[in-house]
């Protein structure tokens, strides 16, 4: 299906919230301790939260009957916009907490300067968000320096983290004609204008925490275009399977 400008900017924003909250959900039941199951399912919501809202306005844009839920079920994985870092697999706590504090601190500074957005259902969206964000960003600071201050092993385990999740970091900041396009007109967010509060962020939470900035890597892009790594086609598998299964039921 051919999207307009406006439409995929904002299935971009929504199959990031999405993915992400996906991942999260998987810890439910399974965190290393029940106040961390629940601040992760409670973030995970936050998430799902925001998918929705972007997922919907990006239906009312298209129209063709679309809705949240068809956009969120019946698409494969090559229609997806997420960022290629929204998908990595959980790994261990720490990899799902480096994974969480790269994100959360993009998202406060995306969503800090889309709430400006001269679209108003853009900028509701992310003024509601924000709040939501600035939150997770805490949790997953806390955490980083926590772990990273924490034992020998902890440490190692975070530092392994970041070396294995940085290559994706890139992605964030690289902008195509459609986002340069909709920045000029006030409608999105250029993303390069997002990495040097980004970087004054982690750089800064890294050193607190006690790890090393790894050095620069050949960034891992293509998300944002539907070109994927080989993580969403199973974590789409396992979302899409009900709806799939007996589509168009209603519970």
């Amino acid at each position: 299906m051919t999207y307009s400008p406006l439409t995929t900017y904002t299935l971009r924003l929504g199959d990031t919230s999405l993915v992400l909250a996906q991942r999260l959900s998987a810890w439910c039941g399974h965190a290393p301790e029940l106040e961390i199951d629940l601040a992760l399912a409670n973030i995970g919501l936050d998430l799902l939260g925001q998918a929705r809202n972007f997922l919907t306005y990006a239906a009312e844009l298209q129209g063709d009957q679309l809705d949240e839920d068809k956009l969120a079920y019946g698409r494969d994985e090559r229609e997806f916009h997420n960022l290629l870092l929204a998908e990595q697999p959980n790994g261990d706590f720490a990899d799902t907490l480096m994974r969480q504090y790269l994100l959360d601190a993009w998202h406060v500074e995306l969503f800090s300067q889309l709430a400006q957005s001269r679209d108003r259902q853009l900028a509701a969206i992310a003024a509601k968000a924000i709040k939501e964000v600035r939150y997770h960003l805490r949790f997953s600071r806390g955490w980083l320096v926590r772990l990273g201050n924490g034992t020998e092993v902890s440490q190692q385990k975070m530092q392994q983290a970041l070396n294995k999740l940085w290559r994706f970091s890139g992605e964030m900041f690289h902008a195509d004609e459609l986002e340069i396009s909709l920045a000029e007109q006030g409608i999105g967010v250029d993303p390069r204008t997002l990495r040097a509060a980004w970087e004054k962020e982690t750089f800064n939470g890294l050193i607190e925490a006690s790890l090393v900035k790894p050095q620069e890597a050949q960034y891992r892009m293509g998300g944002k275009q539907g070109l994927h790594t080989e993580h969403l086609g199973p974590l789409l598998a396992e979302m899409q399977y009900l709806q799939r299964a007996y589509p168009n039921q209603q519970w």
